[in-house]
């Protein structure tokens, strides 16, 4: 509930700011002092070079702000978004800019008060271009981010002043739990009907060595065995044993604290990392809701889900904008 009231604040805030912002650089500060220290001598003087050069300085600053708008017109901003964010490390962000009329310089691009941090950036955008920026950002905690909106930063032509505009755009990005190691072991597996579990001795696995034989046309050429096909003449690939599937349903309990329920969720996602990628199945059992045993990378994806939402308030559909 805490995080909802955030991000609902979050936007009121979003739609009160001023649609441009001007911020002045550390070079646009140096600038500021040299063209005040030329007024007072042009002033104490009299001296018409310096009034003269008084008004080039002012003049400057006045075309890096028309230019600078310039840069921020036309602009059409989107979210492409994240294939998967861990908690802790930087991961893969994209947004989408595209330029209606003219061209745009040094533009910045990052999310607008977010606990998301990293900034993508793009030197020469195009007319009628759809340009996609990649920037690697870093989300300290597991669970929803609610996003309001993307700023657009601009230093051109000269440095002097960095003008930003903000593009409202509302979207939730899900953290997963961070990815570490598992200090606990999964427990005991599940005991299915006889015949649910595969055969361990079938062929084509990933146990112990049960043979070679020649390799036929389309196979995985991984599988040759080099030394043997060398000493053979032919190509003879090898075959290991199917390790048996088994089923286990990983658990979060209930009245953790925050501190406990982050570390378990970590724990609980390196688990059924590992026991995925062994080929078993893994199922999710918490105080908010159970997930069926299954294999392969989609139940370890809705596992992630399940555990970055754990301890949060869902919205209706439970939908993933961004």
């Amino acid at each position: 509930m805490k995080s909802r009231r955030t991000g609902w604040w979050a936007r009121v805030r979003s739609r009160l700011r001023p649609p441009r912002t001007l911020k002045v650089t550390r070079i646009g500060r140096t600038y500021l002092v040299v063209t005040f220290g030329v007024g007072l001598g042009a002033l104490n003087t009299g001296n018409n070079l310096l009034y003269l050069l008084l008004g080039l300085l002012l003049s400057m600053v006045v075309v890096s702000g028309v230019l600078s708008e310039r840069c921020l017109r036309y602009l059409s901003v989107r979210r492409v978004g994240a294939d998967a964010a861990f908690a802790q490390e930087p991961f893969a962000f994209r947004w989408a800019i595209t330029r209606h009329h003219g061209h745009a310089f040094a533009l910045t691009l990052e999310e607008e008060k977010s606990p998301l941090s990293g900034v993508g950036s793009v030197g020469y955008l195009a007319s009628g271009v759809d340009h996609v920026v990649r920037a690697n950002l870093t989300a300290p905690r597991r669970g929803p981010v609610y996003l309001t909106g993307v700023r657009v930063t601009t230093t051109w032509p000269l440095g002097l002043f960095a003008k930003t505009r903000t593009f409202p755009l509302e979207a939730t990005v899900l953290i997963y739990p961070r990815r570490t190691y598992a200090c606990q072991d999964p427990g005991a597996p599940e005991q299915g009907p006889v015949g649910d579990a595969g055969n361990p001795r079938r062929n084509d696995g990933n146990g112990d060595v049960a043979g070679l034989r020649e390799l036929m046309p389309g196979e995985d050429a991984r599988r040759i065995h080099w030394r043997k096909s060398a000493s053979a003449g032919k190509l003879l690939r090898v075959e290991r044993e199917r390790e048996e599937r088994r089923t286990f349903v990983l658990t979060v309990a209930s009245g953790l604290d925050a501190q406990a329920l982050e570390r378990r969720c970590e724990e609980v996602a390196a688990l059924a990392h590992r026991l995925i990628e062994e080929g078993h199945e893994v199922g999710l059992d918490t105080p908010e809701e159970r997930i069926r045993p299954s294999a392969g990378a989609a139940q370890e994806r809705r596992l992630l889900r399940a555990l970055a939402w754990l301890g949060h308030e869902r919205p209706h559909g439970d939908e993933e904008a961004a």
